[in-house]
């Protein structure tokens, strides 16, 4: 097997944890895998470079503290290697001064994003060639170097980004990313006492775990990973027998679509309208009358519900809201449609929002409701409309992804 095999920083908190990792990585090669390594600065280390800049000088520029914050993974990548040639594996350090360097960014400083096509010509004219004399390259987590030759990290999690973006790039058949946890839990195991290991989870499944703030691999990483790909999240002790696995799914990085061109915007005006009874009275008549909800705002005195159809239910959410004192008024604007922008490269890409609603607003159109759902824009516009506000949004994200260097 091909693997890209990521440490992270609690792993690596000290010799014995870096000499466990090494033997364990000595064990993939004598099972006769191919293995790239992608090592975390050691336990502590980028926080303590946090604190020591910020004492020093409070208004350092991005530029500066990227150089810093880098050299955490830069020494462990060393100590690593020695660990390795220590346990007779043949290592290399894949140091960002290298001209072989693999993971290409744009420009912005302490939260970069990887150029994946470039990333894949580097890889091709180097990993590729390290691995062809059968050695193990060790390379520096979180750091990458933009097209102009700044040094940039890629923000909390880049290293697991590190990772993915090299699977993809080497087609890896698996990402394994070892950690101080045995794997992703049905909750926190610290606030819940019954969570489980789950054993597989989409990409998808991820995004809305990670939105609801479950710390699993950021969102940047997910978005590079391969539709064929795998990750296995694991603890030392447990990652070859057990663990989570995430599944790539064959979506589009970034796509726009027509979802549904008969919808109504519902508003119910009231007080405390996030109360559960409220919020209980408003799906008790949308069950009677078999509505189905497209998406819904509460906000402390409305309740928004956009729903398939032309209002029928109108009648029974006023009865229900009005009649009972639950609300004070109910009204609602018919024929809109609904436009989604999904994908997962949505979770990347700096100024989405504004990139998809400003030639609306350039047309004249106006927007009914607009809200961000896991890895997905969701925008209401008037059904006359909706032909050219496709069009529009579609011609938005086709400049993105030019300027980006973002697949299709």
């Amino acid at each position: 097997m091909r693997l890209v095999v990521k440490f992270g920083g609690s792993v690596l908190s000290d010799e014995e944890g870096i000499e466990k990792a090494a033997e364990y990585v000595k064990s993939l090669r004598q099972a006769g895998s191919t293995v790239v390594v992608v090592v975390s600065a050691l336990k502590g280390v980028t926080d303590e470079l946090v604190r020591t800049a910020q004492r020093l000088n409070p208004n350092a520029s991005p530029a500066m503290l990227d150089d810093l914050l880098g050299m955490g993974e830069r020494t462990s990548a060393r100590m690593f290697a020695l660990a390795l040639e220590k346990h007779g594996v043949k290592a290399v350090v894949v140091d960002p001064s290298m001209e072989s360097w693999p993971v290409v960014s744009d420009d912005k400083h302490l939260d970069s994003t990887p150029i994946l096509e470039e990333c894949r010509v580097r890889v091709k004219t180097g990993l590729e060639k390290m691995l062809e004399y059968g050695v193990v390259p060790v390379v520096c987590g979180y750091v990458a170097v933009s097209r102009t030759g700044k040094i940039t990290t890629m923000g909390r999690g880049g290293s697991d980004t590190t990772a993915v973006v090299l699977a993809n790039c080497l087609d890896a058949d698996e990402v394994v990313l070892v950690k101080d946890v045995a794997g992703v839990y049905t909750s926190d195991p610290k606030s819940v006492s019954e969570a489980n290991i789950l054993d597989v989870l989409t990409v998808d499944e991820v995004m809305k775990l990670s939105k609801g703030g479950a710390k699993i691999i950021h969102s940047k990483a997910l978005a590079f990973l391969h539709p064929r790909g795998k990750i296995r999240i694991g603890s030392l002790e447990n990652i070859d027998k057990a663990g989570t696995v995430i599944l790539g799914v064959d979506t589009p990085k970034l796509d726009v679509s027509l979802d549904n061109t008969n919808a109504t915007m519902v508003t119910i005006l009231g007080r405390s309208m996030g109360d559960a009874e409220k919020i209980n009275a408003a799906v008790a008549a949308l069950q009677m009358s078999g509505a189905k909800i497209l998406a819904a705002s509460i906000e402390e005195e409305s309740m928004i519900l956009y729903l398939d159809g032309d209002g029928e239910v109108v009648e029974k959410l006023h009865d229900y809201f009005v009649g009972h004192g639950l609300g004070k008024a109910v009204s609602h604007f018919p024929h809109l449609s609904l436009i989604r922008i999904h994908g997962s490269m949505l979770e990347v890409v700096p100024g989405i929002v504004h990139r998809v609603i400003q030639p609306l607003a350039s047309h004249a159109i106006n927007v009914y409701g607009i809200l961000t759902i896991s890895s997905s824009i969701r925008i209401f516009v008037s059904t006359r409309d909706a032909e050219k506000a496709v069009k529009l949004v579609k011609q938005s994200i086709e400049e993105l992804r030019s300027s980006k260097g973002l697949e299709s």
